[in-house]
């Protein structure tokens, strides 16, 4: 666990470029909203967003003036019904939007809109942000990458986000970790090595607590637990490649001593090959759209040129690939770096052929 600085720098945002926009477009992640992130700061009043413990949340909640909420509250029934339906008006007399939030922390700075359906009261969250490539490349990545498909809309300066359901990270390790079972903290430390390999392998950073949610399932005789990214904002941007490892941030210091205390050197090393070969299969089946995002995405100018030959010269040292000396964007890093995975994977399974004689189709 290091105590250096990982991050010092705010992170800039970057513009969606023409060939990012049409990717967008051809994948149905660019569809025309009626309300942009800057109507929302219109606000007029506020109050603090406290939590069951009174804890500040770092969220306020906001108002309009009667002028200006109706047509707003219109405009989100309509942005939900894009994200979630048809984009038909005709669920929207069943919808009421509950609250706007918006976040004081962070770069993102979103809004989160709580709707509620009026006929039984059930609700769900979605979040406006300001558009950022980076972040999109993130979202994009996470949808191929990961074992989770995520929904979000981008239109011009604006990125709607689906909300991802989940204890977030900092509550569980304070709150719910201590009261779990053996067999389950084991079984956290597993999903965290695994957590930390993926990230590491897309280059997805500052994944401290509160910016993943632990995600409980039942299973008929047990939970399963399965930790999940809820923050995009650092994908391809810092040149140290710690910030890409979860485990070198202290608010994950507890679970990192629990991957110590659970499990053995050759455990650790396991769930990390199977997470690398899960990441080179995906690339594997991901097929042309992780090529056209990649392409775009090696020429793209989504951080500095200290930050990227930082980046590279540490991949270079940790993979003992020349190649990285040549890259001048962080495209071209991530690139290589997905590169270097499915190539490893496919080595390995050639050679496994090989060794046991299995004869190919």
């Amino acid at each position: 666990m290091s105590e250096e600085r990982l991050m010092s720098k705010k992170k800039p945002a970057y513009p969606v470029n023409k060939e990012l926009d049409g990717y967008l477009a051809n994948y149905n992640r660019k569809i025309e909203i009626p309300i942009f992130y800057d109507d929302l700061l219109r606000f007029s009043g506020s109050v603090v967003v406290y939590n069951s413990n009174d804890e500040d949340t770092l969220w306020i909640r906001v108002y309009y003036s009667e002028f200006d909420r109706q047509e707003i509250d219109d405009s989100l029934k309509k942005v939900y019904s894009i994200l979630h339906s048809d984009g038909s008006e005709n669920i929207n007399q069943y919808l009421n939007v509950d609250a706007v939030d918006f976040c004081t922390f962070g770069n993102s700075k979103p809004f989160r809109i709580k709707i509620r359906n009026i006929l039984n009261d059930n609700f769900t969250y979605f979040y406006i942000k300001k558009t950022d490539a980076s972040r999109i490349y993130g979202l994009e990545l996470e949808h191929m990458l990961s074992p989770y498909n995520l929904n979000f809309l981008v239109y011009k300066d604006t990125l709607i986000e689906e909300h991802i359901a989940g204890i977030p990270g900092d509550e569980f390790i304070r709150d719910m970790l201590p009261k779990c079972t053996e067999p389950e903290k084991s079984q956290l430390a597993k999903e965290f090595v695994k957590f930390n390999e993926r990230c590491m392998i897309r280059l997805l950073g500052d994944m401290r607590a509160y910016n993943y949610v632990i995600v409980p399932t039942h299973d008929f005789d047990h939970v399963v637990y399965k930790i999940r990214a809820i923050d995009f904002d650092q994908q391809c941007f810092e040149g140290k490649l710690k910030v890409y490892r979860p485990q070198f941030f202290k608010e994950n210091y507890q679970m990192v001593e629990l991957v110590r205390a659970k499990l053995l050197r050759d455990s650790v090393d396991q769930y990390k090959l199977e997470e690398r070969s899960i990441v080179a299969k995906r690339i594997l089946s991901s097929g042309n759209r992780i090529k056209k995002l990649r392409a775009i995405c090696k020429k793209d100018i989504i951080s500095t040129n200290e930050n990227i030959e930082t980046l590279r010269e540490q991949i270079l040292e940790l993979t003992q690939d020349m190649d990285f000396k040549k890259c001048n964007t962080m495209g071209e890093v991530l690139d290589l770096a997905l590169n270097f995975v499915r190539r490893n994977y496919e080595d390995v399974s050639m050679k496994q052929i090989i060794e046991q004689n299995i004869k190919m189709p």
